[in-house]
């Protein structure tokens, strides 16, 4: 076993720059297109590839454009990406109710009180509890 350090990147992470370059730019745009912008470091096969793989999982959508796609998120910050995930992993449970009550469970006192607020249900004391 080698004592160099690996030169992969943390799993998302060109995911991630990606989307940041379909966010900012607030158009349909090609590999080559986000290959520019994110300043040429990448092979613009690695894009594509990386777009297909979003595309599939469905954070963008593609057009034709030439010979090649054009992609535009279907999520618009980061934010809408975490709850994107989240509805797909919970989509994937059988027993619901079980993966949402270990969720809840989880959270801090200040996340389920923000949480209580969301559902319009401020908690124990609160205007909206029964």
């Amino acid at each position: 076993m080698s004592d160099v350090p690996s030169a992969r990147r943390p799993a998302g992470e060109l995911e991630a720059e990606v989307l940041a370059a379909l966010w900012s730019a607030r158009q349909p745009m090609t590999p080559q297109d986000v290959q520019t912008a994110l300043g040429g470091h990448l092979a613009r096969t690695t894009i594509a590839t990386i777009l297909a793989r979003l595309h599939d999982k469905g954070t963008v959508e593609r057009t034709r454009a030439g010979r090649a796609y054009a992609y535009i998120p279907t999520v618009q910050d980061t934010a809408g990406l975490a709850a994107r995930r989240m509805h797909t992993e919970l989509g994937r449970e059988a027993d619901r109710s079980t993966v949402l009550a270990r969720f809840v469970s989880d959270l801090s006192a200040e996340d389920e009180q923000l949480l209580r607020e969301l559902l319009g249900d401020g908690g124990p004391g609160s205007a909206g509890a029964p």
